[in-house]
């Protein structure tokens, strides 16, 4: 049986949760081109481990950075070992039967808005002199391993749901210095005025905020349990939904047990409730299965791809506080997308670029688009003497108002960047996110303590903040549609004139896997070699990022159809998910014949979703690997 075990060490608090893994590392050189198999399943250093997770493989912290009182987070690894290893069984000896807990409410997510809800629920609870159980289930290692954003925080939410969050030592420490906005051309940067309106707002790490609102959830008596991947609905006899299960550990490639084999466990809910963060996989499910879309806003979801880095620089170019987005080179003017650079504490950086996924030249490679833009003149000096300490990608949802999905289902909703609240002009989504967690843990409450129709959430998202705030934003994203001199045109009309109250709604394109052209219609792209100082090969920046799975377990990247990528995607549009993965999962490799084959290198994957929305014909389904793989992010 596979246990987490809880160490009782003060120093190394996130020491305490060991387990096996299998590691693919590359050497101490940086040049990977040392390493030519380095991402391929052709390598293979597969030592199984027992590794702690206090440091990853740079000799950076890995759980927590930067936070000195982090080892008061034990309690969450000694409940992972009562669910697994510890006080709870299962009741099978054979192990042929999975474990069943009950709760009032089941969370799947451990982001902004999973925990908002728990937070919010339990805090009605004590207010009420009611005892609700809550359980929180995340698939990372550790809650804030996944969670990656820009991010310039607006603290709108967290004020109404924990007022007292300065007292209460959230990291949340830098306030907007400058907030500056540029057009680029190859050469040059030309000064905009700012749409932003940052006055207030503060340059954070969401992953490190998370991680405290974890803690602020758990005194609270929520129960959370990372390390476990939510794979399977539970339905009742008429279609409720009634939980979720987790899914099965130990299970080897061919599908047989292995020796640490052990069943997943059914988590069931009164109410359950899905934040998997945008393009959940059991979100999108639930979406399809109660034609959500239609029965909300109607449209379909468009989403971006955003790729981070974070730098620590020397301390003469450092600026605290200090915030600049970009538009323009080095993407086309038809390509919708930009950039992001924000001065954190500790001389650190965040710095990021964004693409669209309805870009249409199936050539085009966000990673190597974000490598060449920060060779632009103004933005390689501050790179240059500094340090890349972290890399990560996770896609964003773009759609906005016209493409809320109606939340509620039987036996729950969606909330979050599941259900897609990102305010696109803002470039900012975690306040939303949490506000909407919030509001719909209001609403459970009043279903479980006092009979009301859970229906009433969708009343109340119309009637909030965060209605108002998408509705005079829905006509950002869709203006660029017509190119980025019209989009910037009619995006300043729709921000400085109109001011969100235009008599019109602008509606989306084309699904963005309906947006690639065939390659025969589109000019190779050809990317400069990276320089090893600030711009990087693909296996050199997958190393910073701490991802990591079991190399033997079921892949968790399926193809509908193997023969696809062969047969379309390869002669049609010149095999782009080689391209637009940033972490270099899909590789056409030659077979004993010559004959290209599409690799998958599943134990790469960043958990971005990005092969989910963009493949054209919708052939490759992303579903959850075993609980605790993935990236290891810890200032994203």
């Amino acid at each position: 049986m596979l246990r987490l075990i809880s160490s009782s060490s003060k120093s190394k608090p996130y020491s305490s949760l060991s387990y096996s893994i299998s590691i693919h590392s590359p050497s101490n050189n940086n040049n990977s081109d040392n390493n030519p198999k380095f991402f391929s399943s052709g390598f293979s250093i597969n030592s199984a481990i027992t590794a702690p997770l206090s440091q990853n493989r740079n000799g950076f912290p890995k759980f927590p950075a930067k936070i000195a009182d982090f080892d008061q987070y034990g309690s969450r690894f000694r409940r992972v070992q009562d669910l697994v290893g510890g006080t709870r069984n299962f009741s099978s000896e054979s192990s042929l039967c999975r474990e069943s807990i009950n709760y009032d409410v089941v969370i799947v997510g451990a982001g902004p808005a999973g925990l908002s809800a728990a937070i919010k629920l339990k805090q009605t609870c004590k207010e009420n002199d009611v005892d609700l159980s809550v359980c929180v289930v995340e698939k990372g290692a550790e809650v804030g391993a996944h969670v990656l954003s820009g991010n310039v925080f607006e603290p709108r939410a967290l004020d109404e749901l924990i007022p007292k969050w300065k007292e209460e030592e959230a990291p949340i420490h830098v306030p907007v210095s400058s907030d500056k906005f540029w057009l680029l051309s190859k050469t040059r940067a030309f000064s905009l005025p700012s749409p932003f309106n940052n006055k207030g707002n503060y340059v954070i790490s969401l992953s490190q905020l998370v991680r405290w609102l974890g803690h602020k959830a758990e005194e609270l008596g929520v129960e959370i349990y990372p390390g476990f991947a939510a794979s399977e609905i539970l339905y009742d006899t008429s279609d409720k939904v009634i939980g979720i299960a987790t899914n099965d550990m130990g299970v080897a490639k061919d599908g047989s047990k292995k020796d640490n084999f052990q069943p997943g466990v059914e988590l069931k809910g009164k109410v359950t409730l899905f934040a998997e963060g945008c393009r959940g996989s059991l979100s999108e499910k639930i979406i399809s299965k109660f034609n959500l879309r239609e029965k909300g806003q109607g449209q379909h979801q468009t989403y971006a791809l955003g790729i981070k880095e974070v730098w620590e620089v020397s301390e003469d170019k450092h600026e605290a506080g200090s915030v600049l987005h970009t538009i323009g080179w080095p993407l086309n003017h038809k390509t919708y997308g930009g950039s992001f650079l924000y001065h954190m504490k500790d001389r650190q950086v965040a710095i990021g670029f964004v693409v669209a996924l309805n870009y249409h030249n199936p050539f085009l490679n966000p990673y190597e688009e974000f490598q060449k833009f920060k060779h632009h003149p103004a933005i390689k000096p501050l790179l240059e003497g500094g340090t890349a300490l972290e890399y990560g990608a996770r896609t964003l949802n773009e759609g906005g108002y016209q493409s809320i999905p109606y939340p509620v289902f039987p036996g729950g909703a969606i909330i979050g960047c599941s259900a897609g609240f990102l305010n696109v002009p803002k470039i900012k989504g975690s306040h939303t996110a949490m506000k909407s967690g919030m509001l719909a843990a209001e609403s459970v409450f009043r279903t479980l303590h006092e009979g009301s129709p859970l229906e009433a959430f969708w009343e109340n998202l119309r009637n909030s903040w965060i209605w108002k705030e998408l509705y005079n934003a829905r006509n950002y994203r869709p203006a660029f549609e017509y190119g980025l001199y019209p989009g910037l045109a009619l995006s300043g009309l729709e921000h400085y004139i109109m001011r969100g109250k235009s008599p019109w709604t602008l509606k989306h394109g084309k699904p963005d896997h309906e947006a690639t052209d065939e390659a025969q219609m589109c000019k190779p792209i050809d990317y400069p070699k990276p320089d090893g100082i600030v711009s990087f090969d693909m296996p050199t920046s997958l190393y910073r990022s701490n991802t990591n799975h079991d190399h033997d377990q079921p892949a968790h990247l399926r193809l509908t159809d193997p023969k696809i990528p062969e047969l379309v995607n390869l002669p049609i549009y010149a095999g782009p998910e080689s391209r637009y993965c940033p972490a270099r999962v899909y590789e056409y490799t030659s077979d004993e014949s010559g004959q290209l084959k599409l690799q998958i290198n599943a134990q790469n994957c960043l958990h971005c979703k990005a092969c989910d929305i963009k493949d054209p014909k919708q052939n490759i389904k992303w579903t959850v690997p075993e609980g605790g793989g993935g990236p290891g992010y810890t200032v994203m």
